[in-house]
């Protein structure tokens, strides 16, 4: 099976944290959309697997599209490859263009999945990040996202917020597992270079939360889910039972994906490629019948590499079966060595086959992580 990601970089505004390729010149939306259905054909052989599974619009801010637009958009990829009778389609949405007409034209051309990026329920915060919704936005989102009948709906928070108290983050919570929803992506607010923050913060102007806030903040995100019958099935993500991001999910089981649109990444097992971030250089090539970007061959050391930070993220964690059989013993050993390191210290468990990073050392995972990568100079 393979999956479809379509990077449509249109945002009305920047917020202050972003660091996606995105542009604020709207009117190209029409050429966008046109060089997309013609880089699907371009591109068609990249990967493999015709079947797809999964189809991803994501952003930028994808609900500045019509109705229209992206059902022709699924149109080109359904005439192309075969589309599985269990397809996910999902749209990232920006709350304040959820109106009931838009989610039942969503609706009647097959999105069957909303991620709707609320980030706070606090509009002194959603002032300071530069988000263009307010609260109530936010929960007349979702609310009338179920009343036109979706039934797969994520919504996006984000913690660690300069001002955002641990009182405002509870409330945060209890909002969101109240409005009923099936999945939860939280994420700690990061200082991206070249972004608006990441300049204040360099002079000054604004402050990192200290880092035992962070702690009681994700801590609280844990917990709460917990109660709320939600799975930590990825250090970021949270689900109801059944209802996993498949998309996202596909990426951390290295499933085959095209990803289409400018700066969209894709991989096919063997390589990885990545388009040109920056909108009119990717229209004035596909209009030349060629895609501009750049790609990799990967060799056994960076797919080794890819598996562990994708794996090591999730529930399911690494397999050190699977290394030894897919890499190499060499690979499997440097595995083991690791990970009695970690063991001794209680920070990741094995379970048969399966490696795992503890819950209580997730905010550390990206130190684990990289103990677990294969470096020839190691």
């Amino acid at each position: 099976m393979s999956g479809i990601y379509f990077h449509i970089p249109f945002c009305k505004t920047r917020c202050n944290y972003c660091d996606f390729y995105k542009s604020t010149n709207v009117s190209l939306i029409h050429s966008l959309k046109q060089a997309i259905k013609d880089e699907i054909t371009l591109r068609i052989d990249f990967i493999e697997d015709k079947l797809v599974q999964t189809i991803y619009f994501g952003g930028g801010t994808p609900s500045l599209l019509n109705g229209n637009d992206i059902e022709e958009l699924i149109t080109t990829i359904s005439q192309l490859f075969i589309l599985g009778e269990s397809l996910e389609i999902t749209l990232e949405a920006n709350p304040d263009d959820l109106t009931p007409n838009y989610l039942r034209s969503l609706k009647k051309i097959g999105i069957n999945r909303l991620s709707i990026g609320i980030q706070s329920f606090s509009n002194q915060n959603l002032k300071f990040m530069g988000r263009r919704h307010n609260s109530d936005q936010a929960i007349d989102a979702v609310k009338n996202a179920q009343k036109v009948g979706f039934d797969n709906i994520s919504v996006d928070l984000i913690y660690g917020i300069p001002g955002l108290t641990f009182q405002q983050w509870q409330t945060n919570l209890k909002t969101v597992f109240d409005l009923d929803i099936q999945h939860l992506s939280a994420y700690h607010l990061t200082y991206h270079e070249g972004t608006f923050f990441y300049n204040q913060l360099q002079k000054g102007l604004i402050y990192e939360v200290e880092e035992e806030e962070s702690i009681l903040q994700f801590e609280e995100l844990i917990k709460v889910a917990e109660e709320n019958q939600f799975i930590h099935y990825e250090i970021s993500n949270f689900a109801r039972k059944g209802f996993y991001s498949r998309h996202n999910s596909s990426y951390w089981n290295q499933v085959e994906y095209l990803g289409l649109g400018p700066s969209a990444h894709s991989y096919n097992k063997k390589s990885r490629y990545w388009n040109v971030s920056d909108l009119s250089d990717y229209i004035e090539a596909i209009n030349l019948k060629r895609v501009a970007g750049e790609g990799e061959l990967l060799t056994i050391n960076d797919r080794f590499n890819d598996y562990i930070i994708t794996g090591l993220r999730t529930i399911e964690g690494i397999n050190s079966a699977y290394i030894e059989k897919e890499f190499g013993k060499k690979y499997s050993d440097a595995v083991e060595q690791i990970t009695q390191k970690y063991l001794l210290n209680g920070k990741v468990r094995k379970e048969e086959n399966r490696i795992k990073i503890e819950k209580k050392s997730l905010l550390i995972s990206d130190q684990i992580i990289s103990d677990y990568l294969y470096l020839e100079n190691k």
